[in-house]
């Protein structure tokens, strides 16, 4: 299978426009055109885990984490980043991360660690901002329904739980062709009054292209009038963090004690206890502290993220309890996610979930 083919699936997994502007995501190394063997699927990329993939016969390896976040001046191998990227690509081994673009997806990362503690009623915590744009544009009766539907078909008019959204208002458009015009209606040089309607959808941006493909190949004009604007609307289905609440409220030992089997942590560095019960749960994976304020404004009962700095626990403010339950322990179930998916998309192809592990920091 070629690397193109499996991209679109990927795409699919995590569509690269949801990752973070700060991010690397996408294919790392390799070609499009490569033919794809077997699929190595992992947390991180290190030697250890180039190694498995030769010795697995997987020449595509899906990383959650992306091996190259900076750019590279020199590839010497003077460092680990340099010694995997020279190694991977000795062995023509295609490299693809996924990383905030699967952070921001609904059933992502977030989602994961929710089915993990068994948490319900789950909504996104950090919504992503100026993600939402609106198109606007003007047709005939006659053509109306058929521009419509082929916008809903390209993805257009999805807002939350709704689908085949639009706004249509009737009105009175105006115009007049030059000597090169060929209007659909009225004749060069005359000046036409013509009742139309003004047909509003949105739309997410990455979208785009494909929306404005469609409004081109539908819509009955020679010239297209159109305006797109970008919304101030939080998109409540993609974005960071999740927050839901446990079946039962649990005493805060009884809750650390469950998120650490559960997410199998060495350890929990937590805020004081507050002497109340825990019921509503923000979570966010990775490094997390810049949501302690809007889990907080949630009114959760606790929030479970990674990464925090001694000052941060301070944050907490006898309003919730704060819990860094570790970096790589709160994404721990990523990878096996991403296997279980690609096994429904190519039940029939090589992918194969990775035996490294590659958690840097060690429990004594």
């Amino acid at each position: 299978m070629k690397l193109n083919t499996i991209l679109e699936e990927l795409e699919l997994l995590a569509p690269l426009a949801y990752a973070e502007d700060f991010d690397n995501v996408g294919l790392l190394t390799g070609n499009i055109e490569q033919e794809i063997n077997g699929i190595l699927v992992c947390h991180d990329v290190l030697e250890n885990v180039i190694d498995e993939a030769i010795e697995k016969k997987c020449n595509l390896i899906v990383c959650f984490h992306p091996i190259l976040f900076s750019g590279l001046k020199k590839i010497t191998g003077k460092t680990y980043v340099e010694r995997v990227i020279i190694k991977a690509i000795q062995n023509h081994i295609a490299i693809f991360a996924v990383h905030t673009a699967l952070d921001n997806h609904q059933n992502g990362v977030n989602k994961i660690i929710c089915n993990q503690l068994g948490l319900k009623n789950t909504q996104i915590l950090v919504p992503k901002e100026k993600y939402i744009r609106k198109l606007v544009t003007y047709t005939i009766l006659e053509n109306h329904e058929q521009l419509r539907n082929a916008l809903f078909e390209a993805g257009a008019g999805n807002i939350g739980n709704y689908e085949d959204c639009s706004f249509n208002s009737k009105g009175l458009g105006t115009y007049m062709g030059n000597e090169n015009s060929n209007p659909e209606i009225g004749q060069r040089f005359e000046f036409v009054e013509n009742e139309e309607i003004k047909l509003e959808v949105t739309f997410e941006k990455h979208l785009e292209s494909k929306i404005l493909k469609a409004m081109f190949q539908a819509h009955c004009y020679e010239e297209v009038a159109y305006e797109i604007y970008e919304l101030q609307n939080q998109h409540q289905n993609i974005g960071l963090g999740m927050i839901g609440e446990l079946e039962t409220a649990l005493s805060e030992l009884d809750f650390l004690q469950m998120v650490k089997e559960k997410m199998q942590c060495g350890a929990i560095r937590h805020s004081a206890f507050l002497a109340k019960n825990i019921k509503k749960v923000a979570v966010l994976g990775g490094s997390g502290s810049f949501a302690i304020s809007q889990a907080k404004k949630m009114k959760a009962d606790a929030f479970l993220t990674a990464d925090l700095k001694y000052h941060q626990f301070y944050e907490a403010d006898n309003q919730l309890l704060l819990a860094d339950i570790g970096h790589y322990e709160s994404e721990r179930y990523t990878k096996n996610y991403i296997v279980e998916f690609l096994i429904k998309k190519m039940p029939n192809f090589a992918i194969i979930l990775s035996e490294q592990n590659t958690n840097p920091v060690k429990y004594f």
